[in-house]
C-alpha cells in the first residue's frame, strides 16, 4: 500500500488448469461476469469503444464480504489478446486495473493489479483505519472470482493469492 492511506495497490494471482484462450474468453466478456463471479452485481456497457474494444466504457456494481457496494466506470485502455487487458476506473474508486495472462504448459497464470484511490466519502474518511479491512475484503472478492471463473470454464483453481 502506498503512503496515502486512501491509495491501494492490490495484486491477485490465479493459477488455473485451463488453456489461456479459455481463460481469456471468459475474462474478456465482463458482461457475463455476474453469472459466475459472486460479488459482481451488474456490468452495464456505456460505450462500445473502437473495433478492438479500446475506449469501451462499462459501469460495474460490486458487493463484497463487508456490507458495502462499490460502483465505478472502467474505460478500456489496452487489449492484447490473449495476454493483457487494462483500464482506468472512475467513480467510487479512481485508478487503474491490469489483467495479465501467461500460458504455462496446459495451465494459465493470471495476475491482476488494482491501483486505486477510494473516493467514496465515507471510505476516504475511514481509509486510514480501515485499510487492512479494505484489502482483506478485496482479497475475498478476488478469491471468489477465481473460484467462479474456474467453475465457469470447467477448470480447477490450482492456486489463488
Amino acid at each position: 500500500m502506498a503512503s496515502d492511506a486512501r491509495q491501494f495497490h492490490l495484486v491477485t494471482h490465479w493459477h488455473l488448469d485451463a488453456p489461456i484462450r479459455r481463460v481469456w474468453e471468459a475474462l474478456s466478456k465482463p458482461g457475463d461476469w455476474p453469472r459466475w463471479w459472486r460479488y459482481v452485481r451488474a456490468v452495464e456497457q456505456l460505450a462500445p469503444g473502437d473495433d478492438e474494444g479500446i475506449g469501451a466504457v462499462r459501469r460495474y456494481t460490486w458487493t463484497s464480504r463487508l456490507p458495502y457496494r462499490i460502483r465505478f466506470d472502467m474505460r478500456t485502455t489496452a487489449l492484447q489478446e490473449p495476454v493483457l487487458m487494462e483500464g482506468v476506473a472512475s467513480g467510487d474508486l479512481q485508478g487503474s486495473g491490469r489483467w495479465q495472462l501467461q500460458s504455462e504448459g496446459s495451465t494459465t497464470r493470471v495476475r491482476y493489479d488494482w491501483i486505486v484511490l477510494v473516493d467514496k466519502p465515507w471510505m476516504r474518511l475511514f481509509a486510514p483505519v480501515l485499510a487492512p479491512a479494505f484489502a482483506w475484503n478485496h482479497n475475498q472478492v478476488m478469491r471468489e472470482g477465481g473460484r467462479g471463473l474456474a467453475a465457469h470454464i470447467g477448470a480447477n483453481l490450482l492456486g489463488c493469492s
